[in-house]
């Protein structure tokens, strides 16, 4: 599934993006952005009625909280979360990471990342940033699997 966060919606969209969902998002929407990225098939977010009732097969997520927008979007499409997919997204862009070579990241990355981790540090093609397995990743894991994922 493909979705799109209203601009309420930045840390649900990071942690839908943490899973390997496909999350647009934007601090700041014009009325004019939603209507090309819904016709994208992608599921509209939002907190607001109004938002929601304008686009068909978007969904108005009650909670305030992430845990329960998560849980709502779950319940609501059947998600089942495939754990080989999370942390395969730029969390900034959104883009899809790519695997690098060890001789590129010597000026990007921490030498005693690059000595522990060289095979699993990926890179975001759209803005440069390196992402790691380490120990935000395993409290990310760990609020993920307290949120029954």
């Amino acid at each position: 599934m493909k979705f799109l966060a209203d601009s309420m919606l930045g840390r649900l969209a990071k942690w839908l993006r943490i899973m390997g969902y496909d999350t647009r998002y934007q601090s700041f929407y014009t009325k004019e952005d939603f209507g090309p990225l819904v016709q994208d098939k992608r599921t509209l977010l939002s907190r607001h009625a109004k938002t929601t009732a304008r686009y068909p097969g978007s969904l108005m997520l009650r909670s305030e909280h992430v845990q329960g927008q998560l849980y709502q979007i779950r319940t609501e499409f059947q998600l089942e979360p495939d754990r080989l997919r999370w942390f395969t997204r730029c969390l900034i862009c959104n883009v899809l990471l790519k695997k690098t070579q060890a001789e590129h990241l010597r000026l990007s990355v921490p030498d005693y990342v690059l000595y522990e981790n060289p095979s699993q540090i990926r890179v975001c093609p759209s803005c440069g940033r390196h992402f790691w397995p380490g120990s935000h990743r395993e409290r990310m894991i760990r609020q993920l699997e307290n949120w029954g994922f």
